[in-house]
């Protein structure tokens, strides 16, 4: 999965750092990341690159000693030879581990941008000299970065799985597994029994853990799940969510992994009968 980047090793643990011109420096404007392609080998700007005269940068984390900074103030002109990316380019991107880096910057970089000022007073928000957090110190009120707890359900009846297709989402074509947000005042075996009924009005039981996975692109951490149908298999569509519905047969599933996601894993952990 994307986050799976061994031998390096991924360090997320604060500490105030002043950059160095051989590190690594993210930049984010409108929804897109600053980087270029060498050999079709992903790279970001080193802080020797950029102008640094009245820049606010803030460090983020390392991997295996490599050290990412966030450029928190906006840049006059793009840098020659560098473009502005979509998130998606993050999921394949080689090496791995600056996809990585890419996506995780790319999740605090929202939140930093989300947390300028209180939201209970108004105050503009200070950074803490601790660990990863923002403080108003008008009304004391305190914001770590957002992580959102979600569901991966993978639901069986013996050798079937059901797999979806998400309604509204242009240019998504692939299967997937049932999913979504675990809700206020509810463990994570309730919104996995909670989400498969509103989506496919299907019973379950046996609810099982099978792995997590950091889903930046989404602020997300996911929890996949395993679990039986309980009694009826018929499938009743809820097609605000979703705009298919189908049990497969292990061995007609239409999907392998793709080293990314939980969801492709847990197919195909399904479609080898791993699970």
């Amino acid at each position: 999965m994307i986050q799976d980047i061994a031998p390096k090793k991924y360090d997320n643990h604060y500490t105030e750092q002043l950059p160095e011109p051989e590190d690594w420096l993210l930049v984010y404007q409108n929804g897109d990341a600053l980087c270029r392609f060498e050999e079709e080998r992903i790279c970001f700007p080193k802080v020797r690159e950029i102008d640094q005269e009245k820049k606010e940068m803030t460090y983020l984390f390392s991997i295996s000693k490599e050290r990412f900074f966030l450029l928190k103030s906006g840049l006059e002109r793009t840098p020659e030879g560098y473009t502005w990316e979509k998130p998606p380019v993050f999921r394949n991107a080689k090496p791995q581990y600056r996809g990585f880096a890419g996506i995780t910057g790319q999740q605090l970089d929202g939140w930093y941008r989300a947390n300028r000022f209180c939201g209970g007073c108004g105050a503009p928000m200070v950074p803490d000299h601790v660990e990863r957090m923002v403080r108003c110190e008008k009304c004391g009120n305190l914001v770590y970065p957002k992580i959102c707890p979600g569901v991966i359900v993978a639901v069986t009846d013996k050798n079937r799985l059901l797999l979806t297709k998400y309604a509204n989402r242009p240019g998504v074509v692939n299967y997937a597994l049932v999913a979504g947000f675990t809700e206020v005042g509810e463990t994570l075996e309730e919104t996995v029994q909670r989400e498969v009924m509103e989506e496919v009005g299907l019973k379950v039981k046996n609810i099982r853990y099978y792995k997590s996975q950091p889903w930046s692109f989404s602020s997300t951490l996911l929890c996949g799940f395993v679990c039986e149908v309980d009694g009826s298999t018929e499938i009743t569509l809820d097609r605000t969510e979703l705009a298919v519905a189908e049990w497969f047969e292990r061995e007609d599933i239409p999907l392998e992994d793709d080293g990314v996601s939980l969801t492709r894993e847990m197919i195909d952990q399904f479609r080898r009968g791993k699970i």
